[in-house]
């Protein structure tokens, strides 16, 4: 998977790795996903859209957090273990830090009103760059074509929700559906 890298802006050295992981998890609060594609994508170009977009997407199907299992695929492509270990601890170490710092305030401010106030202003924004991430990772669904992609969201959403059927039919049902649909639509 390395050789994807040499049309792209020169690999990371492990420090860079680190410093980038480190910079993109301080930067997002609420969520670092938006931050992490702007980090690699468009300001270090050590990935393309697409292929940030199947990264993600093979980190989405597996257990656990997805942009945790992305610092992980990520730095691995890199460095093989030793760049997934320095994305991972880049990315998972000043958070925990803060967390323990903010959580010991918040037990001791928690019930201030002006403190609950602006914990509730941070939601929409948080919400607001969600949105706008989605809609940069979906630009080159556009350029390519949606093809048969939005009627299985449709069918999974309507899985899940209307019908009620557990999550792991609904893996086992429209994985293989949507691969299936992806390849018929590439042929």
């Amino acid at each position: 998977m390395s050789g994807d890298l040499a049309d792209h802006a020169r690999p990371p050295r492990l420090g860079e790795l680190f410093v980038a992981f480190v910079t993109v998890s301080l930067s997002g609060f609420g969520g670092v996903l938006p931050w992490t594609r702007r980090m690699i994508v468009e300001r270090r170009r050590w990935m393309t859209a697409d292929e940030f977009n199947a990264a993600y997407s093979l980190c989405n199907f597996l257990p656990g957090p997805n942009i945790v299992n992305f610092s992980v695929v990520f730095g691995s492509r890199i460095a093989g273990p030793r760049g997934a270990v320095v994305a991972l601890v880049g990315l998972l170490g000043p958070p925990v830090a803060l967390v323990l710092v903010f959580g010991a305030l918040y037990a001791q401010f928690g019930a201030v009103d002006v403190v609950r106030r602006a914990l509730g202003g941070i939601a929409p924004a948080a919400a607001g760059l969600m949105i706008a991430n989605a809609a940069k990772m979906c630009a080159p669904l556009l350029r390519h074509g949606f093809g048969p992609a939005p009627f299985v969201v449709v069918a999974t959403v309507a899985a899940l929700s209307l019908l009620q059927w557990p999550l792991p039919w609904v893996v086992l049902t429209f994985a293989p559906l949507s691969i299936a649909a992806a390849w018929w639509w590439r042929r």
